[in-house]
């Protein structure tokens, strides 16, 4: 069963900054390349950015400048530090493997809500 736990949502003002972090399996975790996914209301889930097995990191062009997704080795989570938020952010965040299956599991999310 693999595990995809989430967590670092909440609300914060335009401008302000939140770091989100993504438990996994450590197997999981050692052997795939890992990424960050969101998704508005009404909009499909989109990739936000992505980091390999090896650590390099790759950022959708809305979120370069703003945002750094790295791998912690030493307790197999993925986590997003994201700066300068703005209103267009908020979303579910989900992570995942990359790329990542029609049938494959998702976890819960964690809501990012950016608004004054």
């Amino acid at each position: 069963q693999v595990r995809l736990q989430e967590s670092g949502g909440g609300l914060v003002q335009p401008g302000g900054s939140l770091r989100l972090s993504c438990a996994t399996s450590g197997n999981f975790f050692q052997v795939n390349d890992m990424a960050w996914y969101r998704q508005a209301p009404g909009n499909e889930r989109e990739l936000v950015a992505s980091v390999t097995t090896g650590g390099r990191a790759n950022y959708a062009d809305s979120v370069r400048g703003r945002f750094t997704v790295f791998r912690d080795y030493a307790d197999n989570t993925v986590n997003l530090r994201m700066n300068s938020l703005k209103p267009e952010d908020t979303a579910v965040y989900y992570c995942n493997k990359l790329p990542v299956g029609p049938s494959d599991y998702w976890g819960q999310g964690t809501q990012v809500t950016v608004s004054s």
